[in-house]
């Protein structure tokens, strides 16, 4: 079989509602006992984020659906692209608004487009990766000629106050003196924010405009020795074993257990995320793809917090990839951490800015804290 390149041809965004401040998201997302506000919101540097809710009513403006299939009609409105002619939708989220049907079927719904192939990824940030790699894949093989791939959160709704449970006391005093605790259910209500973001592949670059081929996409799990970190849907016990929600007697009592809270371990991600998706991962992928820091001319990571800004530059380092900081693009201060979405609207605010150059080289970072996955992609304006 035939694989030809594959071009992103045009990068969208959507972001709903106005932006929202730091003084104005207990007004969105309710008001609750907080000893950590302050403390998380100086550590991870966001000023501010969108939220799919109407702050005067409470009420969710938008499904995760809808603003992934608002994303993907931004790439009509502002490119020129039919969403009638998609032959190929792939379509990410870290949790759908519903258990069933797929997340993809309720995107495509949505659009109310002709009958087409759609893809679900699962996972968490990377499922992002998952779905570019599919719909990147359906294109490079030439069973289509054209796909659409899009990530989309609406973190929003697990973040309300009556969804974030109670801080651990003992975590929230440790808390000045160790920032990186700061991820539990209360504390992740301050990072987490909604987004879609949705990109158009072809098979040849546009004449007149950016375009950006996908020169390869790497994805690795370390689920085979790490323990969960970051869930939803269950609760770990004491040895370590996750008990999801459908093993409880009720979901009542599923519910009374805190099931349905997101949390993460926060010791756990601060002592290992970047040991095991970069000190670890990223020498086997400069090897196989025989890259170099130097011929790096943009690095796009995406991570939930400013605090993680700075041990990434030193692990990278340390695995003799050291990037200059002049050469990193994220927009994490103005939009928040969006989950999967966040490296499709990182992406596309610089395909947008007019200051990618012909030959440039992007290489993009999508760390996964679930179960610790990572995935890397590398890209060329052409």
């Amino acid at each position: 079989m035939t694989v030809a390149d594959v071009y992103i041809t045009a990068a969208s965004g959507f972001l709903p509602n106005a932006p929202v401040t730091n003084d104005g998201i207990e007004a969105v997302l309710g008001t609750g006992p907080s000893r950590t506000r302050e403390i998380v919101l100086r550590n991870n540097g966001i000023v501010t984020r969108h939220y799919a809710i109407d702050p005067e009513t409470g009420v969710t403006t938008h499904t995760c659906a809808e603003m992934a299939a608002e994303a993907v009609r931004i790439l009509g409105r502002e490119h020129g692209f039919s969403p009638e002619k998609i032959k190929l939708l792939a379509c990410a989220t870290t949790a759908a608004d519903q258990l069933m049907p797929g997340h993809g079927s309720m995107v495509h719904g949505e659009l109310a487009t002709p009958a087409c192939e759609i893809m679900s990824a699962s996972g968490i940030c990377l499922s992002s990766m998952a779905a570019l790699k599919y719909a990147m894949n359906g294109v490079a093989t030439g069973e289509h000629k054209n796909a659409v791939a899009c990530g989309a959160e609406q973190s929003s709704s697990f973040m309300r106050a009556g969804f974030c449970g109670n801080t651990d006391k003992n975590c929230a005093d440790d808390l000045e003196k160790h920032p990186g605790l700061a991820f539990e259910a209360e504390f992740l209500r301050w990072m987490l924010s909604d987004g879609a973001g949705a990109f158009l592949l072809e098979p040849r670059p546009r004449p007149g405009a950016v375009s950006l081929r996908i020169d390869w996409i790497e994805m690795v799990s370390h689920a085979g020795n790490m323990p969960v970190c970051m869930y939803a849907g269950g609760r770990l016990s004491e040895n370590g074993q996750l008990k999801g929600w459908r093993e409880y007697g009720s979901p009542r009592e599923a519910a009374d257990n805190g099931a349905f809270f997101v949390r993460q371990n926060a010791k756990l991600l601060n002592q290992e995320v970047l040991n095991v998706l970069v000190d670890q991962t990223l020498p086997d992928i400069v090897r196989k793809r025989g890259i170099t820091p130097e011929g790096i001319d943009w690095f796009l990571p995406h991570y939930s917090s400013q605090y993680f800004r700075r041990p990434l530059g030193e692990h990278l380092a340390t695995a003799n990839f050291a990037i200059p900081e002049e050469k990193w693009f994220t927009n994490l201060v103005s939009r928040g951490n969006t989950g999967s979405a966040a490296i499709y609207l990182i992406i596309d605010e610089l395909f947008n800015s007019g200051r990618l150059k012909k030959d440039d080289r992007l290489l993009c970072f999508i760390p996964e804290s679930g179960r610790f996955s990572v995935g890397y992609l590398h890209l060329t304006v052409a």
